[in-house]
């Protein structure tokens, strides 16, 4: 018979592993913040107008207020602070003049990819070593545990 204490089972270590990952992926991302004077919001900021970009979607004040869950004054002080500091740039959509774009600075990228570089090459490394059947495996499991963790932030998962 099998311990629970000493041996927890698959799913337990597995859960134990992506909360010690999750743990060591936020303070690396605090450190980054502390060391750039930026709040843990304005980092989000960041990473959602990256993504954004990344998607070829337009990203607007009101669209990251949405995906931050803050307000328009609070969208506003996050979008003050980080054109302050030169790592966003606000500028009138050519399309909708009554639109305003917003856009990371080559100044806050580079600022990113000399912290986080490292960390990035080496993780593109380890899943280029992965066989396909291997990459599909966690990439299917990565997209199930986002779809999991959504559910319980909007309340769904919740008993």
């Amino acid at each position: 018979m099998t311990d629970r204490m000493t041996d927890p089972g698959p799913g337990l270590r597995t859960v134990h592993q992506l909360r010690a990952l999750t743990v060591e992926l936020d303070l690396l991302a605090a450190a980054f913040a502390q060391r750039h004077g930026l709040h843990p919001t304005d980092l989000r900021a960041l990473i959602a107008l990256l993504d954004a970009a990344r998607a070829g979607t337009p990203a607007t004040p009101g669209r990251l207020g949405r995906e931050l869950g803050v307000n328009s004054a609070g969208t506003t002080a996050v979008l003050d602070r980080l054109e302050r500091l030169g790592h966003v740039r606000r500028a009138r959509d050519p399309h909708d003049r009554r639109r305003v774009l917003l856009e990371v600075t080559e100044r806050a990228v580079a600022l990113g990819q000399g912290f986080f570089g490292p960390l990035i090459g080496e993780t593109v490394a380890l899943v280029d070593g992965l066989s396909p059947a291997e990459r599909a495996t966690v990439e299917g499991f990565l997209a199930s545990m986002r779809e999991i963790v959504a559910r319980h932030a909007d309340g769904g998962g919740a008993g």
